[in-house]
């Protein structure tokens, strides 16, 4: 690290922070800050849902994971286009027409108090978890900027940079910090790629030095051209994690439910869906050059490793600095989610003390604060380094809780039984956590979960049928 590098850095999140200090004067009440106000236009839309999306596993989990496996790492950046797609074209309209604020208002509006509490507890929960492994994560880029900080002081600093992000502006100020986010990674990312193929003469002979490595690894060779080199199951299976993980969290939903119109939010989740793959590109690109180049460096330090040697010290601060943003912005959104549920779903049921805008508005922001407060303690030590290791099940909380619900209460309203609802939201999320422990099955437990899920409703459904008064309407 030199001088030039860390003023490229400071002055990048300084930028960050100054966008969402200004995004916030606009911001009179707690409407204008959930987005329930509904008037974002897409490109709000579309920065709100990839300043969150797009983080530390988009770019140096990408280059990590690219290092050891080549194109299996596009799973990041391909599963998170696919989800936006899904997002726009089969939820955003249906989300914005049930009138609810959250997606478990939805699920609780068709199935009952229980289920929503039970929900948003367990949601909630799943999202924490992955809060943690952001701010973990953001406190990796700090030791590489500033080796002599200490765990503590880096957990404050995310911690503080986090809050920046969306306390004063919320929604607004993750679109709109998120367009200028992403702006920074295709920068970032995309040029990385073409330093990449500058360094190698182009495509051809970086691939002829990946052929190479491939040969000198003999019998036990990585297929690095392939998708799928980690075994089908387990690529797929990261791929529709994303599915699954973006169409039942908090954030992604409010993002596109906060649109103006429909149009808008279907404009602002396909622009998502489009840009966000191609980031995935340039971490591929350096995974491979630093694995055929340095092969005995640790595979997470591929990116940034890259930075530091190959880019100018003011761009590699800038790139540096984004990459920090990148995994903050994503713990904010996730910390804006959380505020939103407990607010809407939690405090809106017992008391109403806070219906007033500007009260709900000093809740919201303070709620944050305190979410992203208990991160930091629950980060230190051994205890952050147990809960990262059950941080990749944190989407398969989310999705086991809320996708089957979600599914039914959009398209089968009225037509399975709220009992059966509520069984599959507490016995998903427990076969997650039993097959995530144990580890015996050759797949993602997501998919277990969700089937079990599914199986459940799929059998309220046809409980519901047989009841006297489903049988007489049909």
């Amino acid at each position: 690290m030199t001088s030039m590098h860390i003023v490229g850095l400071v002055l990048t999140v300084l930028l960050i922070a100054i966008l969402s200090i200004r995004s916030g004067r606009s911001v009179k009440n707690a409407s204008d800050f959930s987005g329930s106000g509904k008037n974002a236009g897409s490109a709000i839309i579309a920065g709100a849902i990839m300043g969150t999306l797009v983080g530390g596993s988009s770019t140096v989990g990408t280059a990590q994971l690219a290092y050891s496996y080549g194109m299996s790492a596009w799973w990041f950046t391909l599963g998170g286009g696919i989800a936006c797609l899904i997002l726009a074209l089969g939820f955003a309209k249906p989300l914005r027409r049930s009138g609810c604020s959250t997606i478990i208002g939805l699920v609780e509006r068709e199935y009952g108090k229980t289920s929503g509490l039970l929900a948003t507890t367990l949601s909630a929960i799943g999202t924490f978890i992955n809060i943690i492994s952001q701010m973990l994560s953001a406190t990796a880029v700090l030791a590489v900027v500033f080796p002599k900080m200490g765990i503590v002081a880096a957990l404050a600093v995310s911690a503080a940079v986090m809050a920046l992000y969306v306390i004063f502006g919320g929604v607004k100020a993750a679109g709109l910090v998120g367009i200028v986010k992403l702006a920074l990674l295709y920068v970032s990312m995309i040029g990385a790629g073409i330093i990449v193929l500058v360094l190698c003469g182009g495509v051809t002979p970086l691939a002829d030095q990946v052929k190479a490595l491939q040969a000198s690894q003999g019998a036990k060779a990585v297929d690095y051209f392939s998708v799928f080199a980690r075994g089908i199951g387990v690529d797929l299976g990261a791929g529709l994690s994303l599915v699954f993980g973006v169409l039942t969290t908090q954030t992604y939903a409010q993002a596109v439910m906060s649109g103006k119109s429909d149009s808008a939010s279907v404009k602002g989740a396909l622009a998502s869906a489009f840009l966000i793959p191609p980031i995935g590109i340039g971490g591929i690109l350096v995974g491979l050059y630093m694995r055929t180049h340095f092969p005995g460096i640790a595979a997470k330090q591929a990116l940034t490793q890259f930075v530091l040697m190959y880019m100018p010290p003011i761009l590699g601060g800038v790139v540096l600095g984004t990459l920090f943003i990148a995994v903050v912005g994503t713990g904010a959104g996730l910390a804006l989610g959380i505020s939103t549920l407990i607010g809407e779903d939690i405090l809106g049921k017992v008391t109403h003390k806070f219906d007033q805008p500007q009260k709900k508005l000093v809740f919201s922001r303070v709620c944050i604060v305190l979410v992203l407060a208990i991160a930091c303690v629950f980060s230190t030590g051994k205890l952050g380094d147990t809960i990262l290791n059950f941080a990749f099940m944190s989407m398969g909380l989310r999705g086991t809780v809320v996708f089957a619900p979600l599914v039914c209460a959009i398209w089968l309203p009225g037509l399975v039984d709220s009992r059966f609802v509520i069984a599959s939201i507490v016995a998903g999320p427990i076969c997650v956590l039993v097959f995530g422990i144990l580890k015996v099955l050759p797949f993602d437990p997501l998919f277990l979960g969700i089937a079990l899920t599914i199986v459940i409703c799929f059998a309220g459904y046809i409980y519901k049928r047989k009841q006297p008064e489903c049988v007489n309407r049909t």
